[in-house]
């Protein structure tokens, strides 16, 4: 007999958590239950949910009595405050902030790559960042074939990365830029529309930002080796919506860009972008709001025989956070890992 299950989400109204709130019900996600949390600025409003509107409620230790699933993407302190609560309450909690990402208890899962990690949880299943996830489905499938000895990335990320209020803060920029007026930076740093600027993530000794941190101890953990060499440098660019990645990938044998065509064409979470007559290859706006990560311009490294280089575009809010997390809790109903109730027949 199916099973159906009482959901929390954890910063429900965020950009994230209405993408998971439209993916509970687009993916048809057995919900018997669904609760909405947010801080308390937020409780009172509502969101729509298979045809009713929702009430958004704030987070409190009560809400999490008797889920068995709460999607959390409300930010790392918040999650380190409510993810054991909701635990201790008997709830697997998938985390969609970097606060148990590099935890050793925790997995770090991409279920195209990584899916058996699930099954290891303690209650928190870490969602990785949105950099590593888009990176991770179309590198992996390659790193089967033959082991990726070193990676070097480059991204050109959205104003999407920093939630709903960063992309409006674009919008009002460009219209203040057009009209002759001093834009104004709230969320960033600097102001973003017509300008891009180094990941504003703080800085370590070496003078790597977190941001490109996260890349190269996630993707370690996720690929379970510590051997990869990785290197990124992460950029803010003034685009909506989805981030885009230039990867080049060495390798200990060549490896010709047909036998990467061929096995990327069948990956899964991977479509194939490539009209070389056009010059067509993936980008952001042909990204947004598709679930594969794209990925196109494969060619052979003139500059190594073992390396490799392509281009990537994949929707940050959605398979850069949103489906992963939905397709992780997927997995658990798969594999019959979270608790619910059993439906009854009639």
């Amino acid at each position: 007999m199916s099973k159906s299950y009482r959901v929390a989400i954890l910063g429900a109204t965020g950009a994230v958590g209405q993408e998971l709130l439209e993916l509970l019900e687009n993916r048809n996600f057995p919900v018997s239950d669904l609760r909405l949390l947010a801080s308390e600025r937020s409780a009172g409003r509502t969101l729509p949910f298979q045809g009713e509107n929702l009430p958004v409620e704030a987070v409190s230790e009560k809400a999490f009595e008797n889920a068995d699933l709460v999607l959390a993407s409300a930010g790392g302190s918040i999650s380190k405050t409510w993810a054991p609560k909701a635990v201790a309450a008997g709830a697997v909690v998938i985390d969609n902030s970097s606060a148990f990402r590099m935890n050793p208890e925790v997995p770090l899962v991409v279920p195209e790559v990584n899916p058996e990690a699930a099954a290891n949880h303690k209650g928190i299943i870490a969602n990785p960042n949105c950099t590593t996830i888009l990176m991770t489905v179309a590198v992996w499938p390659l790193h089967k074939v033959s082991p990726v000895q070193r990676l070097v990335a480059a991204t050109y990320q959205s104003a999407s990365g920093a939630g709903a209020k960063a992309m409006e803060e674009v919008k009002i920029q460009a219209s203040a830029i057009l009209e002759g007026k001093q834009p104004v930076a709230e969320v960033f740093p600097y102001p973003l529309a017509f300008n891009v600027f180094p990941h504003n993530t703080p800085l370590n000794e070496f003078g790597y930002c977190e941001e490109e941190m996260k890349m190269v101890n996630e993707t370690r953990k996720i690929f379970g080796s510590q051997d990869i060499r990785i290197t990124a440098t992460c950029v803010r660019v003034p685009v909506l919506r989805s981030h885009s990645e230039a990867i080049n990938l060495e390798f200990e044998v060549p490896f010709s860009p047909e036998k990467a065509r061929e096995v990327l064409s069948q990956a899964p979470g991977v479509k194939l972008v490539e009209d070389w007559k056009a010059n067509h290859f993936p980008m952001p706006i042909e990204a947004t709001g598709r679930d594969e990560v794209l990925v196109g311009r494969i060619r052979q490294d003139i500059s190594n025989s073992c390396g490799l280089e392509l281009w990537l575009c994949g929707d940050q809010v959605r398979k850069g956070a949103a489906l992963n997390a939905i397709q992780i809790a997927e997995l658990l109903v798969a594999k019959n890992l979270l608790k619910g109730a059993v439906a009854v027949s009639h």
